[in-house]
């Protein structure tokens, strides 16, 4: 072989690896760049988990297994529950937070999940950061209940009596910082009151204490009161909803009392964060057909749950707004966890 063309031969022999290097590097990137969209285009192929970060029986929990079935219908998989119960809904919470964003462990979360961040020093996740809401499942108006020896018959009533006598009245609560509690350090706020507050291990305690005559009022949806509410033990003064409930039309809104207050308790979805929007979509043009099978409503209408289905981008702004509401009231009340 000439000299020249030896040169050029192994010019061409060193030049081969870098070749097919580059390639093989072209061809992984590609792969990788794809995979993503496959996975989306794929999901779901295998059971999804819906994490409910309280113990089972309660209003999330019974929630959570209504919408069971026709979730995993209308996305092609089974849908799992699964309860995480601890440390005020915040062990469920953390454990989604720090799950793959993958769109195969959702979390239902409740009005606590905005309150939590005000009472707390550190948070084990960040409620904007970590997790991106997904779709709203339903939302129930809070009411003021009171014992039947209490000598009111509705809110305002209660009102004018915690006026003539500060700190004699009392209301009880699932602990403090429980949707309770803040229902009721807003029914100070609004009526220019002070009720003693007496926290529980929980809202069922609280609310069976009431129904003995151990306590004046609590703050709660129907759905955690119906058995008392129905039997007679406690009574409805007032919910806190523009409107009158349906399913209770007898009980007074608080706005046609006088009192200008309107809260609810609403329940909704959400996926770690960077879940890809695709599969976030998915989940939110799914609800509104669940929430409308058949039999759901008079479900819900039992829990005087209202279905409501909010996107991500509206779902989104009512976790703000709750998150600066309840802060604002935690921080000019002085409430912190225990």
């Amino acid at each position: 072989m000439h000299s020249d063309d030896r040169d050029l031969h192994r010019q061409l022999v060193r030049a081969a690896p870098a070749r097919l290097n580059r390639r093989a590097l072209l061809g992984v990137a590609g792969a990788a760049l794809a995979a993503p969209a496959f996975a989306q285009a794929d999901w779901p192929n295998r059971p999804i988990r819906l994490v409910v970060p309280f113990a089972p029986g309660g209003s999330s929990d019974v929630l959570a297994r209504l919408i069971q079935p026709g979730l995993g219908a209308a996305l092609g998989q089974s849908v799992i529950v699964e309860n995480r119960s601890g440390a005020g809904s915040m062990l469920g919470t953390e454990y989604v937070a720090r799950s793959p964003a993958d769109g195969y462990t959702l979390l239902l979360a409740d009005l606590p999940y905005a309150i939590v961040p005000a009472l707390q020093a550190r948070m084990p996740y960040d409620v904007e950061k970590d997790l991106m809401p997904v779709v709203m499942v339903g939302a129930a108006p809070l009411l003021i209940f009171g014992h039947p020896s209490l000598p009111a018959r509705n809110a305002a009533e209660f009102a004018a009596l915690a006026k003539a006598r500060p700190g004699h009245y009392t209301y009880g609560s699932g602990g403090v910082g429980a949707a309770s509690h803040m229902m009721g350090e807003l029914f100070q706020i609004a009526t220019g009151t002070q009720i003693t507050h007496v926290p529980y291990r929980g809202g069922g305690p609280a609310i069976q204490d009431l129904a003995a005559g151990n306590l004046n009022t609590v703050f709660v949806t129907v759905a955690s009161a119906a058995p008392q509410l129905s039997s007679g033990q406690i009574t409805g003064l007032g919910v806190m909803s523009p409107e009158r409930m349906r399913s209770h039309p007898n009980i007074p809104t608080f706005r046609e009392q006088g009192i200008d207050l309107v809260a609810e308790h609403w329940w909704g979805l959400l996926a770690p964060a960077r879940t890809p929007d695709a599969i976030v979509a998915k989940i939110a043009a799914a609800m509104p057909g669940v929430l409308a099978a058949p039999g759901m409503a008079e479900r819900l209408d039992a829990l005087a749950v209202i279905p409501r289905s909010d996107g991500p981008e509206a779902f989104g702004q009512r976790i703000r707004q709750d998150v600066a509401r309840y802060g604002e009231i935690a921080r000019s009340r002085g409430i912190t966890a225990q």
